[in-house]
């Protein structure tokens, strides 16, 4: 038998429907601006959104590879994009994993063993989320030329101490996963203890499993959060062949020297790495959430 809908829920269904396409919209089209300004001859950010056309010499510059020069001679870029790409990736995926071993045993911890202060480091965990890294700079970078004087690997202008700096904010994710570990049966783990299993061995077999969903999200915020950080990365790093893609952009776009065309192209290669870490990510998601139930 059809049902027939009253005219009233198929107003609100067409206007829900028209509200996304809009909202798609809306989200889509500056995405296709970058594109088509990284398309366009020249380096020029007004212009209609389909180049009358086609360009290639940004995205050469942004690749390392020659491109024509308003004389037709072949010119080398003076920019390592793909440097800083690279530079992007690598801090990302160490921070990332150092963001994930202290947040994971962390939350651990603070969800699972009763000790005085407990709820004061909460607290004062929750405090410090609340205040952006940017408010620290003079105290980060201070902190860092201090430390560079003794330790130089780990001083200004290194990679490991922008890791360390980006590891230093884990407050979210240990909340994050000490909410998700409060999810968590105990039960399962004093079974594991009764067959044998050390506290050790029954957070790592056990407990561990039972949140990949979680760790795979948590790695996933550190690594975006790395790639698009912006104000640390640039109080502590100065040399151009250590600078990450974030804070190399800024080379293209000075105060007399817009270069509208290579930024579009280096914004979208910076999104691959996202893109990517996304779509390898998304797999582990699903192979979590059905191999973490518990199965009577």
């Amino acid at each position: 038998m059809a049902i027939v809908q009253p005219k009233s829920q198929r107003l609100r269904l067409v206007l829900a429907h028209l509200f996304l396409l809009l909202l798609c919209a809306a989200v889509v089209f500056p995405f296709l601006v970058v594109i088509s300004v990284s398309l366009r001859p020249g380096n020029f950010a007004s212009g209609s959104l389909i180049p009358p056309a086609i360009s290639l010499e940004h995205w050469r510059f942004v690749l390392g590879l020659p491109y024509p020069g308003p004389d037709g001679q072949p010119i080398l870029p003076d920019l390592p994009v793909m440097r800083w790409l690279w530079n992007s990736v690598k801090v990302a995926l160490l921070s990332a994993t150092v963001t994930l071993l202290l947040s994971t045993t962390a939350s651990y911890a603070l969800a699972r063993i009763r000790f005085r202060g407990r709820q004061q480091l909460l607290t004062g965990l929750m405090l410090m989320q609340m205040f952006p890294a940017v408010l620290a700079l003079v105290a980060i970078y201070a902190i860092f030329d201090r430390i560079g004087t003794a330790f130089p690997a780990i001083g200004l202008n290194t990679h490991w101490a922008l890791v360390l700096a980006y590891s230093g904010g884990i407050a979210m994710h240990v909340w994050t996963l000490k909410g998700y570990y409060d999810t968590l049966p105990g039960e399962i783990e004093e079974a594991a203890r009764v067959d044998g299993a050390t506290p050790w061995q029954a957070f790592w077999r056990v407990l561990l499993p039972m949140a990949v969903p979680i760790l795979v999200v948590v790695f996933m915020l550190a690594f975006i959060g790395a790639v698009i950080e912006y104000p640390v990365a640039g109080v502590l790093l100065s040399q151009q062949d250590q600078l990450t893609l974030a804070v190399g952009s800024k080379l293209f776009v000075q105060e007399h020297n817009f270069r509208w065309g290579d930024f579009a192209a280096a914004a979208l290669l910076s999104g691959l790495p996202i893109t990517t870490v996304f779509l390898l990510a998304q797999r582990w998601m699903i192979a979590g959430l059905a191999a973490g139930g518990v199965k009577g």
